[in-house]
């Protein structure tokens, strides 16, 4: 079945795009869910208006994704945790920590965008990235010190 992207989809492509894919993915999963239309003549249209609505959205975000980056970069937050013997570290700093010391500083930022591999478990500094936009990473400094 031939669809029409109307959202940006990380595994598929960005919005307009018009794709084939399997009868039962585009029946069960994008059309309900509105991610795509059914590639008909008229919603071709109807993603062409959509589209421009998109593009003054996406450059609005990515304004405001740039003045948030400035704001961020060089920003630095300090994590206290508890430590044992020979300074191993109880626990771990977590993405939804450093959210809370973020909000803490007036920044508020959803913490699936702080891009961590895995939790910091280990005293020291650490550049973590933010992801604020597809085209915008801010990097900031968490110091994890013991209590």
């Amino acid at each position: 079945m031939r669809v029409i992207l109307r959202q940006d989809f990380e595994t598929l492509g960005e919005a307009g795009k018009v794709l084939t894919v399997k009868d039962g993915y585009a029946r069960n999963f994008l059309i309900p869910r509105g991610i795509a239309y059914e590639a008909t003549e008229r919603n071709q249209r109807m993603i062409e208006q959509d589209k421009l609505r998109l593009d003054t959205r996406k450059n609005r975000e990515k304004k405001q994704a740039e003045t948030l980056q400035a704001k961020l970069d060089g920003v630095s937050v300090t994590a206290t945790v508890p430590v044992g013997e020979e300074d191993r570290v109880f626990g771990s700093v977590t993405t939804q920590d450093i959210a809370d010391l973020l909000a803490a500083k007036g920044f508020e930022i959803d913490k699936r965008k702080i891009q961590l591999d895995e939790s910091i478990k280990a005293l020291g500094f650490f550049e973590v990235p933010v992801k604020l936009h597809s085209d915008v990473q801010a990097v900031i400094k968490v110091w994890v010190v013991k209590q």
